[in-house]
Protein backbone atom coordinates (compact mmCIF):
# COMPACT_ATOMS: atom_id res chain seq x y z
CA UNK A 1 0.00 0.00 0.00
CA UNK A 2 1.55 3.53 -0.98
CA UNK A 3 -0.87 5.32 1.71
CA UNK A 4 0.19 4.94 4.89
CA UNK A 5 -1.38 6.53 8.11
CA UNK A 6 1.22 6.67 10.74
CA UNK A 7 -0.51 8.57 13.82
CA UNK A 8 -1.42 11.80 12.03
CA UNK A 9 0.76 11.74 9.27
CA UNK A 10 0.27 10.05 5.88
CA UNK A 11 3.29 8.21 4.67
CA UNK A 12 2.98 8.28 0.54
CA UNK A 13 5.35 5.44 -0.22
CA UNK A 14 6.60 3.86 -3.66
CA UNK A 15 4.50 4.45 -7.04
CA UNK A 16 1.26 6.42 -6.02
CA UNK A 17 -1.52 5.65 -8.49
CA UNK A 18 -4.64 6.39 -9.40
CA UNK A 19 -6.14 4.33 -6.96
CA UNK A 20 -4.29 5.76 -4.35
CA UNK A 21 -6.24 9.40 -4.35
CA UNK A 22 -9.52 8.42 -2.85
CA UNK A 23 -8.07 6.53 0.51
CA UNK A 24 -5.56 9.89 0.52
CA UNK A 25 -8.51 11.89 -0.28
CA UNK A 26 -10.83 9.46 2.74
CA UNK A 27 -7.78 10.60 5.03
CA UNK A 28 -7.76 13.96 4.27
CA UNK A 29 -11.06 14.62 4.76
CA UNK A 30 -12.11 12.77 7.56
CA UNK A 31 -9.34 14.77 9.45
CA UNK A 32 -7.36 11.64 10.73
CA UNK A 33 -4.55 13.44 8.87
CA UNK A 34 -3.41 17.11 7.97
CA UNK A 35 0.21 16.16 7.00
CA UNK A 36 1.95 14.17 4.25
CA UNK A 37 5.39 13.06 3.90
CA UNK A 38 7.03 12.43 0.50
CA UNK A 39 10.41 11.78 1.39
CA UNK A 40 9.45 7.62 -0.03
CA UNK A 41 7.40 9.10 -3.04
CA UNK A 42 8.98 7.52 -6.10
CA UNK A 43 6.14 8.64 -8.68
CA UNK A 44 2.86 10.39 -8.08
CA UNK A 45 -0.46 10.48 -10.67
CA UNK A 46 -1.87 13.61 -11.30
CA UNK A 47 -5.34 12.36 -9.36
CA UNK A 48 -3.17 12.40 -6.11
CA UNK A 49 -1.81 15.57 -6.98
CA UNK A 50 -5.26 17.24 -7.00
CA UNK A 51 -6.11 15.66 -4.08
CA UNK A 52 -3.32 17.39 -2.58
CA UNK A 53 -4.17 20.35 -4.26
CA UNK A 54 -7.85 20.11 -2.82
CA UNK A 55 -6.85 19.81 0.91
CA UNK A 56 -3.95 21.59 0.85
CA UNK A 57 -2.08 19.32 3.89
CA UNK A 58 1.31 20.33 5.57
CA UNK A 59 3.95 18.39 3.08
CA UNK A 60 7.31 17.39 4.81
CA UNK A 61 10.24 15.29 3.27
CA UNK A 62 11.83 15.73 -0.02
CA UNK A 63 11.35 13.08 -2.80
CA UNK A 64 14.54 11.38 -4.48
CA UNK A 65 12.69 11.63 -7.67
CA UNK A 66 13.92 15.19 -9.49
CA UNK A 67 10.46 15.61 -10.92
CA UNK A 68 8.57 15.42 -7.24
CA UNK A 69 11.46 17.23 -5.84
CA UNK A 70 12.36 20.07 -8.50
CA UNK A 71 9.09 20.53 -10.30
CA UNK A 72 5.86 19.14 -8.61
CA UNK A 73 6.54 19.92 -4.94
CA UNK A 74 7.25 23.60 -5.55
CA UNK A 75 4.36 24.19 -7.52
CA UNK A 76 1.91 22.07 -4.58
CA UNK A 77 3.99 24.36 -2.26
CA UNK A 78 3.05 27.65 -3.66
CA UNK A 79 -0.68 27.11 -4.85
CA UNK A 80 -0.99 25.73 -0.82
CA UNK A 81 0.98 29.14 -0.09
CA UNK A 82 -1.23 31.27 -2.66
CA UNK A 83 -4.58 30.27 -0.83
CA UNK A 84 -3.12 31.43 2.67
CA UNK A 85 -2.59 34.67 1.33
CA UNK A 86 -6.52 34.90 -0.26
CA UNK A 87 -8.17 33.82 3.21
CA UNK A 88 -6.31 36.42 4.62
Amino acid sequence: MTVVLDGSVVRLQGLCRVEDAEPLAALLQSGEAATIELSDCEAMHGAVAQVILAFAPVLTGTPAVFFLRNLLLPTLAAERQLRRLKLK
